[in-house]
């Protein structure tokens, strides 16, 4: 039964894996699953090469047809380009997990405990939720929270969505150190916080989380209409403990504003789940979700237990900007490559303030411009193109960027979503300009490695078949899967379009291979012996009556009367 309330069905997923325990480098990460189950702690290399996506553009596909050019320049929406801030986010998840861990080991007695109690409180559905702070708070906690707050279109949720999946979802334990230990733990579940604000929208929300991972029912068993959100809170919050949840990201608090009966009760429970139940919380929002902490010390201090990240727009005079904006330039598909000068770099930053998704797509709508401009027969892009791109093609921003420009508050007052420096605190984010160097460097030197086109080859034809949108019986892992076969069995210098060729042929095999069902066997069973019978009389076309005397099932009175008499 499905839940009359629109829920989200894009769920982010990761993978699913057996459990493989790992030597801790610290001793406090010792014999515990949850934790050595985890990959290794990851370094700065390994942020590096799985956080980038840099698009494929060939030289054949700059001397296409505009037309199909056109097309190619839809690849660079999948750009991201690591910057310092995912580093430092990347720092605070990994020991976020970690140490939300360390008071929920499953071989500890108050692992059980904890579990034992929200039992006892789920039996009393009605009054219970009112005291499981009061059960609950003889245990330990070592949850953090951690909140990141940032204007629209900067980047949080794909970055978060990005560091995410380098962890494995779903870990399946069964045996750890030859015990028997068969247990299922969600290392992170990620869910938008409801555009209306509702509690009880978010409960649902995260129970249809766990049914599309886990195959189970909790939707329907716990949500359906007439359940009183207190009582659902309950089941959130023992279910989040029973699976050992490492992190429970919540995006776009800000819509919390929207509701203004759920607010208290909303970030209560937050405050609830981090520093009773024990769950690690990661809480993002534009800047408008500020104004929920203000006049609530408690709530705050929990919301930022592990510090607030502020992410502001990038600075025009700073390193990340330049790294972003020259990496950003080489993915041109137009006739004539466009220097990056002076004059182009001012004008960019002027129309896109240092906003990454803006900026990303100022780049790919000033190509489409120059492509398509009678007047621009050599195709260049300048500053003049990207002004003309700016007032025209992205008009409805207009006011917006102005606002930033001119830092007119009193406009920007009117876009709360970018109105990042509300409070004086949070006026500096401190940029760290030697790992910034460092990444440069790094960056520089993969691109010139086999190892790198090779990663960079599988991320742009993963994303091209699945953009296609005709493998229905397909996962994104079984497409990427099928990608790296592909390019570990030719060359590198193999031609991409052939490859894609061969990866949409190999995938409409395996899809349609996927979507034959077989049929159920229906297995034979005996017939009893009289049905067995009738069917053989009808078969002979005899009236099972005179079938069944002859084989002795029906007798004769009189004969058997005289004979006995």
């Amino acid at each position: 039964m499905r839940s009359l309330v629109k829920i989200n069905d894009l769920v982010l997923k990761g993978d699913f894996e057996e459990a493989n325990y790992k030597n801790q480098a610290l001793s406090e990460y010792h014999n515990n699953p949850f934790i050595e189950a985890l990959p290794p702690i990851f370094d700065e290399d390994d942020v590096l090469e799985r956080f980038m996506v840099t698009p494929r553009i060939t030289m054949q596909d700059k001397q296409s047809t505009t037309n199909i050019r056109y097309h190619v320049l839809k690849r660079i929406k999948n750009f991201i380009q690591p910057l310092p801030i995912h580093f430092e986010v990347e720092r605070r998840l990994s020991t976020l997990i970690r140490r939300g861990y360390l008071a929920r080991n499953p071989l500890d007695k108050t692992f059980l405990e904890r579990i034992r109690v929200l039992h006892q409180l789920r039996e009393d559905e009605d009054d219970s939720h009112k005291f499981i702070d009061e059960r609950l708070n003889y245990i330990r906690s070592t949850a953090d929270s951690l909140s990141i707050i940032g204007i629209s279109g900067i980047g949080k949720t794909t970055a978060i969505e990005r560091l995410l999946l380098m962890y494995p979802q779903v870990i399946k334990h069964d045996m750890y150190k030859e015990l028997l230990f068969n247990r299922t733990q969600i290392v992170w579940l990620k869910i938008d916080c409801p555009y209306d604000g509702s509690l009880s929208t978010l409960c649902k929300s995260f129970f249809k989380a766990i049914d599309d991972l886990l195959g189970t029912r909790y939707l329907e068993k716990f949500g359906y209409l007439n359940r009183v959100t207190s009582t659902m809170l309950l089941h959130m919050t023992s279910l989040a403990s029973m699976y050992g949840i490492g992190v429970l990201v919540i995006d776009e608090i800000q819509h919390l504003l929207h509701s203004k009966n759920d607010q208290e009760d909303m970030l209560n429970f937050f405050v609830t789940l981090s520093n009773t139940v024990g769950i690690p919380t990661v809480i993002i929002g534009t800047a408008k979700a500020q104004r929920l902490f203000k006049g609530n010390f408690r709530q705050a201090r929990r919301a930022a237990s592990d510090g607030a990240i502020i992410w502001d727009r990038m600075d025009e005079t700073s390193e990340e900007w330049e790294f972003f904006l020259e990496t950003l330039w080489e993915l041109q598909c137009v006739k004539t490559r466009s220097e990056l000068t002076d004059d182009v770099k001012k004008a960019f930053y002027d129309e896109c303030q240092g906003i990454t998704s803006v900026a990303v797509c100022l780049f790919i709508l000033a190509q489409e411009r120059a492509m398509f401009d009678e007047d621009n027969a050599n195709e260049i892009i300048n500053a003049k193109v990207i002004k003309k791109t700016a007032k025209i093609d992205m008009q409805i921003i207009q006011p917006t960027m102005k606002a930033i420009r001119i830092n007119n508050f009193q406009e920007m007052m009117k876009y709360e979503d970018i109105m990042i420096n509300l409070d004086e605190l949070m006026l500096n984010h401190k940029r760290d300009t030697e790992l910034e160097g460092r990444i440069r460097k790094g960056f520089k030197e993969r691109q010139h490695t086999l190892d790198y086109k090779r990663r960079d080859l599988i991320e742009s034809l993963s994303v091209e078949i699945s953009s296609l949108g005709i493998f229905n019986n397909l996962n994104v892992i079984d497409i990427k899967n099928l990608v790296t076969k592909i390019i570990g069995n030719n060359s590198i210098e193999t031609d991409f379009n052939l490859l894609k060729t061969d990866a949409i042929q190999q995938a409409i095999a395996l899809n349609q291979q996927k979507n034959v069902k077989k049929e159920p066997k229906i297995e034979k069973k005996e017939s009893l012996p009289l049905l067995a019978l009738r069917t053989k009389a009808v078969e002979k076309k005899q009236h099972p009556y005179e079938l069944l005397k002859t084989k002795n099932y029906i007798k004769q009175p009189l004969k058997e009367y005289f004979f006995n008499c």
